[in-house]
């Protein structure tokens, strides 16, 4: 019988109720928010009179709509509006956040490892798809939708699927200004953009 993997320990330790091949009742460790996906979530737990359950294991930051050049200089209401809705409910719900303008605000995927939140063992979701990069930490982490988003907040768990194992083990020793991008890059024009689908990718090997 092989060892498990770390992402089968990884799962296991963090599965409240449910069998594997159905869904299963996970916790989370660390959810980020950020003001596009979080309005109508916080909008549902206030139209049934529920708190956000963990806030200390929550964190937001302005990401999406923050210009690149001139971050006050928001010409787009909808954009503003989303912006302010969020300083409203993390202010609210008693959420820490990295509101815009402020010092530690930036991309859900710089400002959780930058603040230490993402750490190795974690089991992370956000409501953004790229939020996967935070398994580079040696962390669960993937997007989820808006009405997740809200379950969340009510509970701390979300329901999931496991999804199935894949390995991928560069070998040799890339030579210099090769890094891990051109990696991913190489690995998506030999297999192509949906070979991933449905996998929790394990990397490794020498290089």
């Amino acid at each position: 019988m092989s060892g498990k993997s770390i992402f089968d320990k990884l799962w296991e330790r963090h599965v409240v109720t449910g069998k594997e091949g159905e869904p299963q009742l996970m916790y989370v460790d660390q959810h980020y928010i950020h003001e596009v996906t979080s309005p109508q979530a916080f909008q549902g737990l206030r139209d049934v009179g529920r708190k956000v359950r963990r806030p200390d294991l929550t964190f937001g930051t302005t990401d999406h709509n923050v210009p690149t050049v001139d971050i006050f200089n928001i010409r787009d209401l909808i954009s503003k509006n989303q912006i302010d809705t969020l300083a409203k409910n993390v202010a609210e719900f008693g959420i820490d956040a990295a509101t815009h303008g402020s010092e530690r605000q930036g991309i859900v995927h710089m400002v959780g490892s930058e603040i230490g939140r993402s750490q190795p063992g974690k089991f992370i979701v956000c409501g953004d798809s790229h939020t996967a990069t935070h398994g580079a930490f040696g962390a669960i982490a993937f997007g989820i939708g808006t009405s997740e988003v809200e379950h969340v907040f009510a509970t701390q768990c979300i329901w999931q699927v496991k999804p199935k194992k894949m390995k991928v083990e560069f070998v040799g020793k890339p030579q210099r200004g090769v890094y891990s991008k051109d990696f991913i890059l190489a690995l998506i024009a030999q297999y192509g953009v949906d070979a991933g689908v449905g996998y929790a990718v394990e990397y490794c090997g020498e290089a």
